[in-house]
């Protein structure tokens, strides 16, 4: 009864991967379900879409793995993170879609919060700030919006969260509604100094605070699933949201340690140790995953909105490629991007510039532009956008006296694409380095739940069995890399003023 089973539920498609106890993947699952698009800024995904297909990959891993669920020491749930989803928690009925992380619709609820005063006590309170990206802002528009959600408050049958909250209400029956701190931390309603919700802001917010769920530690026995899932019941011991499982996964057990998932989108955290540090570079700051005993730990977050979704726009939009799989072969197929810069700016621009109504914009185009070439620069993209966010998370770190960034850990998707891993390298400066399981996001999940229940005695333990595939040196001069840089600023701007 070592293996761990991993619920990992991303943006695009719902994966369970069973892990062994020396964190070597020993099946693994997946299904895309259905992206919802209302109306432009706005997406949706259906609760129960999520739910049936994390639920049919599981089934399927572990038929793959060769295991039965009696056979599993626990499940590691990891997940898109700010997607916000409401139920009766009377029924367990979703009252509407989920609104998805990306979803831009509650700008007007956050400019009014702001006109009100209210964004220096969020900043200092949660370390976030005022932006539809995260989820009371959702709830508060749902609130306003859905009539069945706002009497389902008025009869204290309101149900609130994030996608781990209504992956465990499914798995256990509706007995246990909680979350994890590092979900918790991405709502705009944990106090992250005092640990727990904060019940002035969520007054001020005027968020209904019966509807919230309860906050545990990652690494936590949050319940058992009902026996007719899976086949028999299995502790749920580890959550986490998936870039602080991916921090996680990555070893990243304490201060100094970057990792840079790339994913839909691109998420940077640096961990920051025992400290919540605020930004002063358009960073946010967030709880980092511990291990038991470890006590809260934090992070440093940058997120770029438009990662690897910049490549399903080319395959789904422009029709550039008939599959993701073929981007690195067109990009390569010149030798640079010729002068074009493509800022996928589709849904704003997240960190370290926050402006929702920047929009995709590209710029450089001339009569010899191809389609190769948007596409290195589409790739391109995902690198200048991460690089940004890098330098500003060096600024924050030696303002407090630490030392800039040395290196760089990488995880997600688009990773494996050599090219993108070597521009990323070349912009900053500093190495970046691949490890071994790329799937670190369902692996800091299984951490998670193993160190809850005994599989692994501590993070000692853990970091030894990191594993570096391939380091990507940088190889191009500072000032060529500065040059780009300043190139992809102005892009920027242009994307920012229009």
């Amino acid at each position: 009864m070592s293996h761990i089973l991993a619920l990992d539920q991303g943006t695009s498609s719902s994966r369970s991967i069973v892990f062994d106890e020396r964190g070597h993947i020993v099946a693994m699952a997946q299904r895309e379900f259905r992206q919802i698009y209302p109306q432009p800024g706005w997406v949706e995904h259906d609760p129960m879409e999520i739910w049936e297909s994390q639920w049919a990959t599981a089934r399927e891993a572990l038929a793959r793995a060769g295991l039965e669920a009696r056979q599993l020491r626990a499940i590691g749930i990891t997940n898109q993170r700010e997607t916000t989803v409401v139920w009766n928690r009377r029924t367990g009925e979703p009252l509407h879609r989920a609104i998805v992380w990306q979803d831009r619709r509650a700008e007007g609820i956050c400019s009014a919060w702001r006109e009100a005063g209210l964004e220096p006590q969020v900043r200092q309170r949660t370390g976030l700030r005022l932006d539809p990206y995260f989820s009371a802002s959702k709830l508060r528009w749902l609130l306003d919006h859905v009539p069945a959600v706002r009497e389902a408050a008025t009869r204290g049958e309101l149900a609130f969260g994030t996608v781990d909250s209504w992956l465990l209400w499914q798995l256990t029956g509706g007995r246990v509604h909680a979350t994890d701190v590092t979900n918790a931390s991405r709502t705009l309603m944990y106090n992250l100094a005092q640990g727990g919700w904060d019940e002035a802001l969520v007054q001020a917010l005027g968020l209904p605070p019966e509807a919230l769920p309860e906050v545990h530690p990652s690494s936590h026995l949050f319940g058992q699933t009902e026996s007719h899932l899976l086949g028999a019941p299995v502790p749920v011991a580890g959550m986490a949201g998936d870039q602080q499982a991916a921090l996680f996964g990555q070893a990243g057990f304490g201060p100094g340690i970057a990792k840079n998932t790339y994913g839909t989108g691109c998420f940077m955290l640096l961990h920051t140790g025992g400290r919540a540090q605020l930004s002063t570079h358009g960073l946010v700051t967030t709880a980092a995953a511990a291990a038991p005993g470890q006590g809260p730990q934090f992070a440093l977050e940058g997120s770029v909105f438009i990662g690897g979704a910049v490549v399903q726009w080319l395959r789904d939009g422009l029709r550039a490629i008939s599959a993701s799989s073929e981007v690195q072969a067109l990009a390569e197929s010149v030798p640079d991007a010729g002068g074009v810069m493509f800022v996928p700016a589709f849904t704003g621009l997240g960190a370290p510039y926050w402006d929702t109504e920047a929009r995709g914009t590209i710029v450089g185009l001339s009569r010899g532009s191809t389609v190769a070439h948007i596409a290195r620069a589409a790739l391109e993209s995902i690198a200048f956008q991460s690089a940004a966010l890098l330098q500003a998370m060096s600024q924050d770190v030696v303002a407090a006296g630490g030392e800039p960034v040395s290196e760089l850990r990488v995880d997600g998707g688009a990773c494996v694409n050599d090219l993108l891993m070597q521009f990323q390298a070349d912009l900053l400066g500093i190495p970046v380095v691949r490890p071994a399981v790329v799937e670190t996001t369902a692996l800091g999940a299984a951490y998670l739940a193993g160190l809850a229940t005994g599989v692994w005695d501590g993070p000692e333990a853990l970091a030894g069995q990191w594993r570096v595939e391939r380091r990507f040196e940088p190889t191009l001069p500072r000032e060529q890399a500065r040059e780009r840089m300043a190139r992809w600023d102005q892009a920027v701007r242009q994307a920012m003023a229009g």
